[in-house]
């Protein structure tokens, strides 16, 4: 049976390049970065590089970037801080952000009383950007947070419309970039966003580990407290080998953007193409079919399957080797639709079965023709 990972919007493999130098720090640099011996210097000057390193592709200073759990706990640290410390009295989002985002700022609303307000969205899903500004406007001292690249659809946010409009209502900017960090060059420096969240295994690098963009002098302080590492803001000893691993990820996913970038577009440009030929009533939510308003790296598909037989789907592809994730619950047999899909798509269309492929540099288009062909002999039978 073949094999195919078509999930990378959920995780990656790790490099083997990240294997090897997270496997020689865990056999040689196991000091605590905060003991003052030989072997926590030595761990000590690993971070701070990492810190360095990382700091360096946004064009930001070191002290801006924080080591924390992955962009869940990054997205928890600058939402809850900054409703707790800087008197954030109302968030505006949107319904269609990853769950670190919207069940964060519910949970801050129950507990803080603060404004939430909801983004108007087209139906691709698109941000509204004079609504936006209309409730800017209207604000009292007002946090936007909107992710870059949708999780589900692959949508882009025009990052830097955002961040001006932003500044213009003096309300602070914090963006969820887990789908984009080490997939799109980002401009700090240009882009006046205020915090920013990623996770390492969503670029090739290990699970558990990620940072958080905190601009200097913000006035956040700590969610989680106890000894005084990453400046204060995260207190537990640093996870060295994950954060080497995470820093050599990015290494490379950078050092070789533009060449796979292009070469995870043809893939996906090819999978586009062999739907719309092979099953042609196949529809795409949001713009993912577009290499404009679309990451290259997803695609979620509406499939033209029965309903009867849409609870089948995940479960069959999961027997064929095939490894994706489905963008509406309806073929799983849950009672919990997709909350992206349920935003931007009407009761007909959420009967039909959504999944979404995700690929990565480890694809190839004779994954691709694998699926088409087993959805195809799924349709049809």
């Amino acid at each position: 049976m073949n094999s195919v990972y078509l999930d990378n919007a959920a995780t990656t493999a790790l490099r083997p390049e990240v294997v090897k130098r997270m496997t020689q720090v865990l056999n040689e640099t196991y000091g605590n970065a905060s003991s003052s011996h030989s072997f926590g210097r030595s761990s000590k000057v690993l971070l701070e590089q990492c810190r360095k390193d990382i700091a360096r592709y946004f064009k930001v200073s070191a002290s801006e970037i924080v080591f924390t759990s992955g962009g869940t706990e990054a997205d928890n640290l600058a939402l809850r801080s900054a409703v707790r410390d800087l008197g954030i009295k109302e968030i505006i989002t949107s319904r269609i952000e990853h769950h670190a985002v919207l069940h964060t700022v519910e949970q801050l609303e129950k507990e803080y009383a603060i404004t939430l307000k909801y983004v108007d969205l087209d139906e691709c899903g698109r941000v509204n950007y004079t609504h936006l500004e209309e409730l800017l406007q209207a604000a009292d001292q007002p946090l936007v947070s909107l992710m870059h690249v949708n999780n589900e659809i692959g949508n882009i946010l025009d990052l830097k419309r955002v961040a001006e409009l932003c500044k213009s209502y003096k309300a602070l900017f914090h963006s969820d970039m887990v789908q984009s960090i080490g997939h799109y060059q980002i401009d700090l420096e240009a882009i006046s966003v205020d915090f920013m969240a990623a996770s390492a295994h969503k670029f090739h690098g290990p699970k558990g580990v990620g940072f958080c963009f905190i601009r200097k002098e913000s006035g956040l302080k700590p969610l989680i407290f106890g000894g005084e590492q990453e400046r204060g803001y995260r207190a537990g000893t640093e996870a060295i080998h994950n954060i080497v691993g995470m820093a050599e990820a990015l290494k490379l996913a950078y050092d070789n953007l533009e060449v796979e970038k292009q070469y995870i577009l043809e893939l996906k440009t090819y999978f586009v193409e062999a739907l719309k030929k092979e099953l042609p009533k196949t529809s795409f939510n949001g713009r993912c079919e577009s290499q404009e308003d679309s990451t290259f790296t997803l695609l979620n598909v509406c499939l033209p399957i029965a309903p009867e037989k849409a609870s089948m789907l995940q479960f069959q592809l999961d027997l064929k080797g095939i490894a994706c994730s489905r963008g509406s619950a309806c073929q799983s047999g849950s009672n919990q639709q997709s909350h992206v899909l349920t935003a931007i798509l009407d009761v007909e269309q959420l009967k039909q079965p959504s999944v979404r492929f995700s690929f990565s540099i480890f694809n190839t288009k004779d994954d691709v023709d694998y699926v088409i062909d087993v959805l195809k002999a799924f349709t049809t039978a």
